[in-house]
């Protein structure tokens, strides 16, 4: 467990990190009404603080975005869409 809360200042001398993606994976759930819901998360940025948990092993920061698909929805739950009101031209 960390001793000391991360400070802005942590952060600020951090050094940036370049990586290269190995996998990336979908993770997938099952929710009640029957929707499979994807959620992979997708790397966007990675500091190393210069503190360390009490095993000695480095604090690393992450910046990513949260990527949510659904798939295999059933009709109840689908919003049925009005028609367009507007002529095409």
């Amino acid at each position: 467990m960390l001793q000391n809360p991360i400070s802005q200042e942590d952060i600020t001398l951090g050094d940036d990190m370049d990586w290269n993606q190995e996998n990336e994976f979908w993770n997938s759930y099952r929710l009640n009404d029957g929707t499979l819901l994807k959620v992979k998360l997708v790397l966007k940025g990675v500091k190393r603080l210069k503190k360390f948990n009490a095993d000695g092993t480095p604090i690393y920061m992450i910046m990513a975005d949260n990527v949510v698909r659904t798939t295999e929805i059933q009709g109840n739950v689908r919003l049925k869409l009005k028609p367009p009101n507007m002529a095409p031209v």
